[in-house]
């Protein structure tokens, strides 16, 4: 009987966390360019790593853009990326080490033909 109690007290404290991981859209963010782009931010704790996604939406089709990830002020990413059709956006999406603690990510994003995103959240 208290073999018993004991799993379901296991069970009990686990399923918030399992449920956690299911379905957690993490933090969102959202804003504007200075060019009139749009950018959204996401990330969340997935498997003892950080799922980030840095989208930018700027209705353009053909514009690159120089984009960089960071976490804790230390580069995960760096690349360039061009708007595709049909709705002129981009989107970066990594996977990154989880330091433990609440972690901070910037995201910036420079167009070639002038306006910069910078985006950051903390999770």
């Amino acid at each position: 009987m208290r073999n018993l109690t004991l799993l379901i007290a296991l069970v009990a404290l686990a399923l918030p966390a399992i449920a956690l991981g299911k379905g957690n859209p993490g933090v969102i963010k959202t804003g504007k360019c200075t060019n009139g782009a749009s950018w959204k931010l996401k990330a969340k704790n997935d498997d003892a790593r950080i799922e980030v996604e840095f989208e930018v939406d700027q209705n353009v089709v053909g514009r690159r853009w120089n984009v960089t990830l960071r976490r804790d002020g230390a580069l995960v990413f760096r690349g360039a990326r061009v708007t595709r059709a049909p709705s002129g956006s981009f989107s970066v999406n990594r996977r990154i080490a989880n330091t433990g603690g609440a972690d901070r990510i910037v995201a910036t994003a420079r167009a070639a033909a002038g306006g910069t995103c910078r985006a950051a959240l903390s999770v």
